[in-house]
């Protein structure tokens, strides 16, 4: 058997591992970036895109090869002109002039089509880029553990996977392209306008400083405000969704007008970053549409002086401007590509602090294989606490020593907050211990592959979250094996030993879409289903947690009826809430702060345990209370 760390290194080692890239509290929806990418330059940033633009890059260039040649297409038009200007019409001879129309013409036309060529080349490979981005971090959300969920609001994560990637998107399409081809036009322009006269092209140049400087300072100023708005974005989908799901508790209280005043106050935050933003871009456009004004102006100047003493031709005077003009796109359009790089930089980053995130619940580097499944369920001076919890508070699971032999039913129970559902939940390693073992048929469960050790085991929780689509695929979710005859066996089956016949009075029976999280069905439906999927699984341990909570007296008996045939056979660990769970266990485990006290039959414990027997006395008075509701 493998050696794992001990309890205390292995409680410090989990502890920094939370997520490195980015501190989320899930209350409040504070997020920090950390310094690994603060120090990251916006170029190093967007550079982390690579491995996903490279699929597309080889057409991405094209379509900037392609900008590029409409932009020196435009750059040739004015060349033309000067030719027009100093030839045909300065010697008045009216057949040369349609040469020249037809060269423009031809020019133009060229110029289209290399702009037609530009969005072919880079509109579809951007899309298969997103689309690849978005499946990685669904990918990297199915892989992080629930402590990862734990912390981050699930609004957070919606934007970052439809907003920001929407956003990379365009700006692949769009920005780097333009911001690169557009650059270049400018250097090229620059080196024509010194070609026709290396004075106006000096005023021009020496005009256009101001635009850079700006250029950086906006940088420094629109990162910051373009991070909080987006993190503030995150925010309110999270507000969204949580009264949403939360409608009919917000009825129930009266709360709307609360939640609507929180709604409002979180979308007033975004609405003074926007202005705030709409500012940063107002100030750099004030600079980009000025600065060329100034520059034409004083070129207009020197250029009639230059023209009168007879150092520039007209034409070239007139070529000079036509080219500052087709430059002036370029220039002014530097602003909205600059602010939307550095959204994209902000996006870039927000998508990588879950991609970069660490998931601490990984499989080993040489897995184990159990070839005997028999259900043989250890724990083994089991310790758990949570990775943020500060050092001087008590593990949750605090030294655990407990055995399941094959095909053996164990009830825990114990007070609220004495470690039950957390000690159910190492058995799957939806969190993984801080000290000793958990083992299943003699083999630590860290050193199976999680999905071999999943199909193990199989869970169905108190609170039974179902998906938004068929009875049968919900049914069937830890089956993928089954087909044909054979699922829909096995799918009856669970259906009957759960008590969860009321699926054929739906609209399309066991085809009918339960809706989002299954709310179109009651709290005791949804449980029978949950647990009919935990059934269907045929795992050798069944971990339960309290799954009968929203079940009727009758409806409940009939359940425990049919589980007693399956427990037989099954390695069962339930968490008790009502005696009439307990009756269904061999054995009980007593939990008090973390630790098992007492383990025995019922009979034996109520007599022979005095916490035991308080612990079974509020699970009367809860169950007595619960009959008496039903019954009235």
């Amino acid at each position: 058997m493998s050696q794992h760390p001990p309890p205390t290194n292995t409680n410090t080692n989990t502890n920094t591992n939370t997520n490195t890239k980015t501190n989320t509290n899930k209350s409040t929806g504070n997020t920090t970036s950390t310094d690994t990418a603060d120090r990251l330059s916006t170029f190093g940033t967007l550079k982390r895109l690579y491995p996903f633009v490279k699929p597309a890059f080889p057409r991405i260039v094209l379509g900037m090869v392609a900008a590029l040649l409409a932009s020196v297409v435009a750059l040739l038009i004015p060349f033309v002109l000067q030719q027009l200007v100093d030839g045909p019409l300065s010697s008045g001879d009216s057949r040369q002039v349609w040469p020249a129309f037809w060269i423009v013409l031809g020019l133009g036309v060229v110029e289209a089509v290399m702009i037609m060529g530009r969005r072919w080349l880079v509109l579809t490979p951007s899309t298969h880029v997103e689309t690849s981005m978005r499946n990685g971090l669904y990918k990297k959300l199915q892989d992080l553990p629930v402590a990862f969920h734990d912390r981050w609001q699930s609004g957070q994560l919606l934007s970052r996977s439809v907003s920001d990637l929407s956003l990379i998107r365009r700006w692949l399409a769009f920005g780097i392209v333009l911001l690169i081809v557009n650059f270049l036009t400018i250097v090229v322009g620059f080196v024509v306008l010194f070609f026709y006269s290396w004075l106006l092209g000096l005023i021009f140049v020496v005009a256009s400083i101001p635009i850079w400087v700006v250029g950086l300072r906006f940088e420094n100023r629109y990162s910051v405000i373009a991070r909080r708005s987006q993190d503030q974005v995150g925010d309110l989908a999270t507000s969204v969704e949580e009264s949403v799901h939360g409608i009919r508790v917000l009825k129930a209280f009266g709360r709307g007008k609360h939640s609507l005043r929180d709604f409002a106050k979180r979308a007033e935050e975004l609405r003074g970053t926007e202005i705030e933003k709409s500012k940063a871009i107002a100030q750099l456009w004030l600079w980009l549409l000025l600065v060329p004004d100034v520059a034409f102006a004083l070129c207009l100047l020197a250029g009639i002086w230059l023209a009168s003493e007879g150092q520039l031709t007209v034409g070239e005077l007139f070529a000079f401007f036509a080219t500052a003009t087709v430059l002036r796109f370029p220039v002014e359009s530097i602003g909205f590509l600059l602010s939307m790089t550095f959204d994209t930089r902000t996006a870039v980053d927000r998508f990588f602090e879950v991609l970069d995130s660490v998931n601490t619940v990984t499989d080993p580097v040489e897995p184990k294989t159990i070839t005997n499944p028999r259900g043989h369920l250890e724990f083994r001076a089991t310790h758990f606490r949570y990775q943020d919890s500060p050092a001087q508070f008590a593990d949750l699971v605090d030294g655990v020593d407990l055995e399941l032999q094959p095909g053996e039913t164990m009830a825990l129970v114990g007070l609220t907050g004495s470690g039950k559902t957390t000690l159910l939940a190492l058995v799957p390693r939806l969190y993984d211990v801080t000290g000793g073992e958990v083992l299943l048929d003699g083999v630590d469960v860290r050193d199976l592959t999680r999905e071999e050790l999943r199909r193990h085991i199989g869970m169905a929780f108190e609170d039974a979250t179902l998906f938004s689509t068929t009875v049968r695929d919900n049914v069937l979710l830890g089956r993928p094996d089954l087909s044909g005859d054979e699922a829909d066996r096995v799918m009856r089956e669970a259906l009957d030993i759960a008590q969860a016949g009321f699926v054929h009075d739906l609209p399309e029976g066991v085809d009918t879409t339960v809706g989002e999280e299954g709310l179109s069905l009651s709290g005791g439906q949804r449980q029978r289903l949950a647990l009919a999927r935990a059934i269907a699984a045929r795992p050798s341990v069944l971990v339960l947690d309290d799954p009968l909570s929203a079940l009727d007296v009758d409806t409940e008996a009939r359940v425990e009826a049919g589980l007693r045939r399956v427990l037989s056979e099954t390695t069962s660990l339930i968490v008790a809430h009502r005696p009439s769970t307990v009756n269904l266990a061999d054995r009980v485990a007593l939990l008090e702060n973390g630790r098992v006290t007492a383990v025995g039959r019922h009979s034996d414990l109520i007599a022979t345990n005095d916490h035991y027997r308080y612990v079974i006395s509020s699970l009367d008075d809860d169950d007595r209370t619960t009959r008496e509701d039903v019954l009235a």
